[in-house]
């Protein structure tokens, strides 16, 4: 359902009355399920070397914030990288992001919902959720997600998926998967 904002019409002494403008359509706010927390640019580094970041992948980070880890990224590969964040101050904060960066051709970010979001050609996916949200978020990966898709998340598990990979960078763990041959 969409949220339409109406302009009252504005009356001006000895003047016709200025009918309204059209109405504007709003996406619907929701609220984050997790507070906003940047993960720190060693972390960053550390994730897409762990997925062996590569020309060509697409990269989907879930949870996006303010787009460091898709900037970063398109930055050191050619990527199309994508971030998803359901608030629409971090979506236009990584839109700022990614023109001072000047990746604006390579990233995008959406606002919307990660858990009703379509990512299926992704090939590499991170995230910096909760172990909850990780855990909840695990069947749509493996039912939507190609095989060798590579995730990494930064300081979150996903319940008794065990990591193929775990490291640790400045006191943060970081843990890797590859969806595997269903």
């Amino acid at each position: 359902m969409k949220l339409l904002i109406l302009a009252a019409a504005t009356f001006v002494a000895g003047s016709a009355v200025t009918p309204p403008p059209a109405p504007v359509a709003v996406a619907p706010s929701q609220n984050p399920d997790v507070i906003y927390v940047p993960t720190p640019p060693a972390v960053v580094e550390a994730m897409l070397d762990m997925v062996k970041l590569r020309d060509g992948d697409v990269l989907y980070d879930l949870g996006s914030g303010d787009g460091r880890i898709p900037i970063a990224a398109a930055k050191r590969k050619q990527v199309r990288a994508v971030g998803i964040d359901i608030d629409p101050q971090r979506i236009a904060e990584a839109n700022a992001n990614a023109k001072t960066a000047g990746v604006t051709g390579e990233v995008s970010f959406k606002q919307a919902d990660l858990f009703t979001s379509e990512f299926s050609d992704a090939t590499v996916v991170t995230l910096y959720l909760l172990d909850t949200l990780n855990e909840k978020l695990r069947p749509k990966l493996l039912a939507e997600l190609k095989p060798g898709t590579r995730i990494v998340s930064h300081a979150f598990r996903m319940g008794d998926w065990e990591p193929e990979k775990e490291e640790t960078i400045d006191g943060r763990t970081i843990y890797y998967w590859t969806v595997p041959e269903r």
